[in-house]
């Protein structure tokens, strides 16, 4: 009859799709201990990290660098290395920890962090600065201060704007915010033991630890460390 013709049809099929799983299954395997463990593309979603990296951008965030951590819990289990100074950091926003933010570590563990006037000092050593041609923001059809920061060794650019004041407009009442003081002209911030300070390198853009305070260790996710889309801005941060 036709419906048994269709179980045996079904039943001879059946074979093919196991084997087909078994023969896919070791690939997604791979698939998900890379992305688990070691390496994981991150695709850009805002503004806050021009001129370093463009909305849209495709970028591979190393997570291996920092230490192994247990997926979903984010538990470290191996420590490696420490986020450094410099560094284009990914990591769980604190507000919100299924968002990945992405900004760049202005410091490390117990540094003294004073913005002053829009300008960096890093335990008692103020940043230099290298003034660069004003920068094109072409989607917001805005021209920015560009200059080149030297972060204790790290060069990379940055954007300001000297339209926007140097105060930092309402900060959160985050954890220990009592080591953070807030003026007129910026602020004084003590880096708490375990946790980083991230800022943008869009200054005038960037919702990052000034107003939501350090990020504690266990919200790190890994280290951006090359763009791979679009081909034309492919290289290593």
């Amino acid at each position: 009859s036709e419906a048994l013709a269709n179980a045996i049809a079904v039943a001879e099929q059946e074979p093919v799709v196991v084997e087909f799983a078994k023969s896919f299954f070791p690939v997604l395997l791979i698939v998900l201990v890379l992305r688990s463990f070691l390496v994981e593309p991150f695709k850009i979603p805002s503004g806050s990290m021009i001129p370093t990296l463009m909305v849209g951008d495709l970028i591979l965030v190393n997570k291996f660098t920092y230490g192994i951590r247990l997926p979903v819990v984010n538990t470290k289990i191996i420590d490696i290395n420490s986020p450094a100074r410099g560094d284009v950091m990914v990591f769980k926003f604190p507000k919100d920890v299924s968002l990945d933010y992405i900004k760049r570590v202005v410091g490390v563990p117990n540094d003294k962090i004073i913005y002053k006037n829009k300008r960096l000092t890093v335990n008692g050593q103020p940043v230099t600065y290298e003034t660069l041609p004003d920068y094109l923001d072409e989607d917001r059809l805005a021209y920015y201060s560009h200059f080149r920061e030297n972060l204790t060794g790290v060069s990379h650019g940055i954007l300001n704007d000297s339209r926007i004041p140097a105060y930092v407009p309402s900060p959160d009442a985050f954890p220990q915010h009592e080591l953070c003081s807030y003026n007129l002209e910026g602020f004084e911030c003590t880096v708490p033991a375990g946790h980083y300070f991230v800022m943008g390198d869009n200054r005038p853009q960037s919702f990052d630890s000034r107003m939501f305070g350090p990020i504690e260790q266990n919200l790190v996710v890994g280290r951006a460390f090359v763009i791979i889309w679009p081909l034309s801005a492919a290289k290593f941060l």
